[in-house]
Order: C-alpha cells, then structure tokens, then sequence
C-alpha cells in the first residue's frame, strides 16, 4: 500500500469509509466534489479546514483502489 498519511480507515467510524486525517470528510465526498466539476481550488473554499494535499492525496487513493487487477482463475 502507498503511503497515505492522510487518510484514516477504520472499520468501525464513517461507516468503514476512508475519511480525512480525523475530519468528517470521506474520500468519496472529495472524489465526487472533483468529478462533477469542483475545482481543487472550490473545494478548498467550501471546507477551509482542507489543505491542497488532503485532496490530492485523497484522488491518489481513490485511484489507488480503482486500479484494475487482472487475475487468473484455477481451474476446478
């Protein structure tokens, strides 16, 4: 696993999604804000309490996690 030293994962606080080093903010939130148009730049507006480097390394996880596996079956 990269070095995320921002994001918490804890499977019992935030429903088991990862947040934001101790905010109430989940990477997916951020994830979402970015994809439907928010600027990095917005974003930081709308939650003054985020730096520049909690967004971005919240997009390196959620990237990290969709990174696709190929991986071959046995067969029976």
């Amino acid at each position: 696993m990269m070095d995320f030293d921002r994001i918490t994962l804890d499977p019992s606080r935030m429903g088991g999604k990862a947040w934001i080093r101790g905010q109430r903010v989940t990477v997916g939130m951020i994830v979402g804000q970015v994809a439907s148009g928010q600027s990095i730049a917005e974003l930081l507006v709308d939650y003054p309490y985020l730096e520049r480097e909690d967004v971005m390394q919240a997009l390196r996880y959620a990237a990290w996690r969709a990174v696709e596996r190929e991986v071959t079956l046995s067969t029976a």
